[in-house]
């Protein structure tokens, strides 16, 4: 009797695994038994790191092509690396604007791109970009935070229908309050509106996110099981979408 043709260990980059979710998720992929490369401003302090500003499309290029002789293919790609914003819009300068939208939409766009032929070639890939609850309600002080994580959405369902045929899925996860240093930063500069635990008390599920339960979903996304959805934007929020 022949058993059913073995799963294939594929090749996972994420970008801004250093720290926060983009670390939960680079630590459940490897595992969840993939080959992981960690893309991020700051060395990576598990699994194959390099030293990448996602904005600039040379270093990703270089990155990417170092992970293919490394470690083969690269079949997953999770965009976590961010940057948010707190400004009065009316003071906003367009070189914030700008360095924001780099960070949360064009380093998505420059990774994808790079990532892109080894996924069409083997006609199988994933692909996860981690926007924001921001994208649902809107955000004061936040326009180019929210603006690009919006943009994200967007960029994933478009995605979606062109490389679908192809064997690619791309979906978007936009956390709610997940316990991260970038929160708690946020919670330090009084731009939460409260605190922490006062977002927890509106959170149906009464607590703060985790990091691991932004992971948890990527591991599925990525997934051979998850092959019939794409182009979907899940957020992982604790029932609460403001």
């Amino acid at each position: 009797m022949t058993g059913a043709a073995p799963v294939p260990v594929r090749t996972a980059v994420v970008t801004g695994g250093a720290s926060g979710i983009g670390l939960a998720v680079a630590r459940r992929l490897a595992a969840d038994g993939l080959k992981v490369a960690v893309l991020d401003l700051v060395p990576a302090p598990e699994a194959y790191g390099l030293t990448v500003d996602v904005t600039d499309r040379a270093q990703v290029d270089k990155a990417m092509d170092a992970v293919r002789e490394r470690l083969g293919p690269v079949s997953v790609l999770v965009n976590a690396a961010g940057k948010d914003g707190f400004t009065r819009f009316g003071d906003l300068s367009f070189a914030d604007w700008q360095r924001v939208v780099d960070i949360n939409l064009n380093g998505v766009f420059h990774c994808v791109q790079s990532a892109l032929p080894d996924m069409w070639e083997g006609h199988w890939g994933r692909i996860v970009n981690i926007s924001s609850s921001s994208t649902h309600s809107g955000q004061p002080f936040m326009a180019h935070y929210v603006a690009a994580k919006s943009a994200v959405n967007g960029l994933t369902k478009s995605l979606a229908l062109e490389l679908g045929p192809r064997g690619i899925t791309v979906n978007a996860i936009p956390p709610g309050f997940v316990d991260t240093p970038m929160l708690r930063t946020a919670e330090r500069e009084q731009r939460l509106g409260g605190t922490v635990e006062d977002h927890v008390a509106r959170t149906p599920v009464r607590r703060v996110g985790r990091p691991e339960d932004i992971a948890a979903t990527c591991s599925f996304l990525v997934s051979e099981e998850a092959g019939y959805i794409t182009g979907q934007i899940i957020g992982v929020n604790g029932g609460r979408n403001t």
